[in-house]
């Protein structure tokens, strides 16, 4: 390990490919990632796999060594943060009818309909281009604390509500060069072949997503504001490199430039919103007086909420 390299690692990656039965798949890959070691979250459908695990350097090498190894997965591409420590408290690995939740009565295979993928070079450039639209593919709550500059923030709590959303809300702009983008790239593969199927003619996403984005060397997260949600403890990430960053998500409390997310501290609530370290003592990591005087209020018994044992995310990236 060179002097610079920190000791985990994070992996987020993502492969619709067929799985022949998934719910024993699920059960063999829980067993041999907590052989490992590793720590995090995977979701297993017949479409295929999506993830985000943390291990030592060592864990996490033998772990894409394995995948690599089954033909399924040989091309499968790993996003890869360093860390200092685990991103997550445990491991799981559930079984799902779709990694990405639609719901639709005739589902977007990605392997057979999607948009054209744009580097992150190429999107940088688009992006400086007046007449196009630049759709955020994730949810409004990730919106909130960061995303590019002049994108359209989606008014939707999950993502099945995409189409339904997008047919009331974008359709006068079917003619229009489409951009779209998301955590890892995931979520626009299935949006961008949406947008499709709905008669958008020109329409693209990010290749890699908005994590490969930021670690581009030339590119630097330029025209990024603010930081991008992600789905372990860290909660966000920086993702412009440059001096031009911002912060664009504000205090749910007092208003004040903020991207700090915390969980509210009532069990029975847990919404996730913004909050400066002044107001959380005050308002007691609650998101209302009620919350606050909840008699489970887990900041008033000293307690940290467990972000995966919830697992209420519809994907990870």
């Amino acid at each position: 390990m060179s002097e610079s390299q920190k000791p985990y690692r994070i992996l987020l990656y993502y492969k619709y490919v067929h799985i022949e039965n998934p719910e024993q798949f699920t059960a063999d890959h829980l067993a041999f990632c907590k052989e490992l070691g590793l720590k995090g979250r995977i979701l297993v459908a017949e479409e295929g796999i999506n993830g985000t695990v943390s291990g030592t350097v060592e864990q996490t090498n033998a772990y894409m060594e394995k995948m690599h190894a089954d033909p399924r997965f040989s091309d499968l591409w790993f996003k890869i943060d360093e860390a200092e420590e685990h991103a997550f408290k445990k491991m799981f690995v559930r079984h799902k009818q779709e990694l990405v939740t639609f719901r639709l009565e005739e589902d977007v295979d990605p392997n057979q309909l999607t948009g054209k993928y744009l580097s992150p070079k190429e999107f940088y450039e688009e992006l400086q281009n007046e007449d196009i639209i630049v759709l955020d593919g994730r949810n409004d709550y990730e919106y909130d604390i960061g995303h590019f500059r002049g994108a359209i923030r989606p008014d939707v709590k999950a993502f099945r509500d995409f189409p339904e959303w997008i047919r009331e809300n974008l359709s006068q702009f079917k003619d229009k060069k489409v951009l779209t983008y998301c955590t890892g790239g995931i979520r626009c593969e299935k949006l961008s072949g949406l947008l499709l199927k709905e008669g958008f003619k020109d329409v693209n996403q990010l290749h890699g997503g908005i994590v490969t984005y930021g670690k581009d060397p030339e590119v630097q997260g330029r025209l990024w504001d603010g930081k991008c949600y992600v789905f372990d403890e860290r909660i966000s990430v920086p993702i412009n490199q440059t001096e031009e960053d911002v912060v664009v998500g504000k205090c749910y409390h007092c208003g004040k430039a903020e991207d700090r997310y915390v969980n509210c501290a009532n069990p029975d609530c847990n919404l996730q919103h913004v909050c400066c370290e002044e107001c959380e003592p005050i308002h007691k990591r609650s998101c209302s007086k009620e919350c606050q005087e909840h008699p489970k209020n887990r900041y008033l018994a000293g307690s940290e909420s467990d972000r995966e044992e919830e697992f209420l995310s519809e994907t990870l990236g």
